[in-house]
């Protein structure tokens, strides 16, 4: 997102809304001093037990893995294990606020892994911002871990930490701010097309913003058929195409924004937002926390049954009722208390269920459009509907598809190291995915996990 917010901006609250979630949040935060924990999975009724688990026997099983590293997904729990990393540069709408500052944010993440994805994630905020030194930090953690959930790095120097760490790792390594978001709005306008009777090839996408998510989501949308010309991206500068003024300066500093800009408007329009609407059909706008980021005027130029994507957080770049008014037809945001959510929520824990159950060395972008595109049917199979356009993060049955379709993908392009059939993926996300559930269930019964205060 090109455009970051103030890094001591006050979240804005919805006007009327009922609950006033950012006191509630500090309140729950001190009362649980930390969303996760580590517990053990294996019986431990007496010290005799350790003989096995840990000295003498763990010598035997460590021997094994040091002849052959792969037997740690079979002895060890790397099988199921990630690690969120992230060195708060660019956290939600907030901005730079640093590791400690992202901590509640990858603890928040790790409990939606668990939960809707069965995914044990260990969150580690870092305490620099220097590219070289995250690529090395990440690097030596893949020993440990199956797979790497960046988060929170700011654009570009996120591009440039996820590519290097992608074609040195073994392990599936993405960053969900770029791939997560792209793959969520990719199946929302999967079916916001079909209930606009339009084409990805022959729409006029407007991405307002280019940062993390939607250059991502431009690359996204190309390889899911969308046709690059007909995609204009906006930043802070204007609508970014071949000619403009900064070419050298990107070409030199963000190679990924200069190849979009040679890529993308064979219009090769020039201006601002508002003349990059006028007759589009679709705008996802990945940029600053509103309101008022996005003018109601703007978008009434675009063309009849618009697509308006406001994936701002925490507040939309506009809200939805002033989109309403200016004549669009899909209206999506990235809030849970407005219709049709565009959270990557609803991506990356089934993402990375797949990748693990495969065992996958990487997270490819074919194989993100194959789980936007069954996420999107999972909907569709519902009935879509204006207000309807993706499953809810209470769908969960949803997340053992997604994680299937992404293991199969996984396999067919030669990146699984564990080859199974579509309906043995799905089988085991869900036991998985329903056994972590009921975990948490057990341990909120047990009281284990203590209620809500009161």
């Amino acid at each position: 997102m090109d455009a970051p917010a103030s890094e001591n901006q006050t979240p804005s609250k919805n006007p009327g809304e009922k609950e006033d979630w950012y006191s509630l949040a500090m309140r729950y935060s001190k009362y649980y001093a930390g969303k996760v924990e580590v517990i053990p999975k294996v019986p431990v009724s007496g010290l005799r037990d350790f003989s096995y688990w840990y000295t003498p026997g763990v010598a035997a099983v460590s021997m094994a893995i040091s002849k052959n590293k792969e037997l740690a997904y079979e002895l060890t729990g790397k099988w199921n294990t990630i690690a969120i990393v992230g060195d708060g540069s660019r956290v939600l709408g907030l901005g730079n606020i640093g590791g400690e500052g992202a901590l509640p944010v990858l603890e928040g993440k790790a409990l939606i892994f668990k939960y809707l994805g069965g995914v044990n994630a260990i969150p580690l905020p870092l305490s620099t911002q220097e590219p070289q030194r995250i690529q090395d930090t990440v690097s030596a953690l893949e020993a440990g871990f199956g797979g790497v959930n960046l988060e929170d790095i700011e654009s570009p120097k996120c591009f440039e930490v996820l590519h290097y760490l992608q074609d040195t790792m073994n392990i599936p390594v993405w960053h969900d701010d770029q791939q997560g978001t792209a793959g969520v709005a990719l199946a929302a306008l999967i079916n916001s097309l079909k209930l606009t009777g339009r084409k990805l090839g022959d729409s006029e996408v407007v991405l307002f913003g280019a940062g993390a998510a939607n250059i991502a989501t431009a690359r996204l949308l190309i390889t899911a058929g969308a046709d690059p010309k007909k995609i204009m991206l906006v930043d802070t500068k204007g609508i970014l195409e071949a000619e403009r003024e900064d070419m050298d300066q990107l070409m030199l500093h963000h190679k990924w924004k200069y190849e979009l800009a040679l890529k993308t408007n064979g219009s090769r329009r020039k201006g601002s937002l508002e003349e990059a609407l006028i007759g589009a059909d679709v705008l996802i706008a990945a940029s600053k926390p509103g309101p008022g980021t996005i003018k109601k005027e703007w978008v009434s130029k675009m063309n009849r049954d618009a697509i308006v994507f406001a994936e701002a957080n925490p507040t939309p770049e506009i809200w939805p009722w002033e989109l309403k008014e200016a004549g669009v037809r899909i209206i999506a945001t990235g809030r849970s208390d407005f219709p049709n959510q565009v959270n990557n929520s609803l991506v990356f824990p089934a993402v990375f269920r797949g990748a693990l159950d495969s065992r996958s060395r990487g997270i490819s972008d074919t194989m993100v459009v194959a789980a936007s595109t069954e996420l999107a049917l999972c909907a569709e199979e519902k009935g879509l509907a204006d207000d309807y356009i993706l499953p809810t993060m209470d769908e969960w049955e949803a997340y053992p598809r997604v994680a299937a379709r992404v293991a199969s993908k996984a396999k067919e392009e030669g990146l699984a190291r564990r080859g199974q059939s579509y309906s043995d993926y799905l089988e085991q996300a869900k036991e998985i995915i329903a056994n972590s559930r009921r975990t948490i269930s057990s341990c909120i019964s047990s009281g284990s996990i203590s209620p809500l205060p009161s």
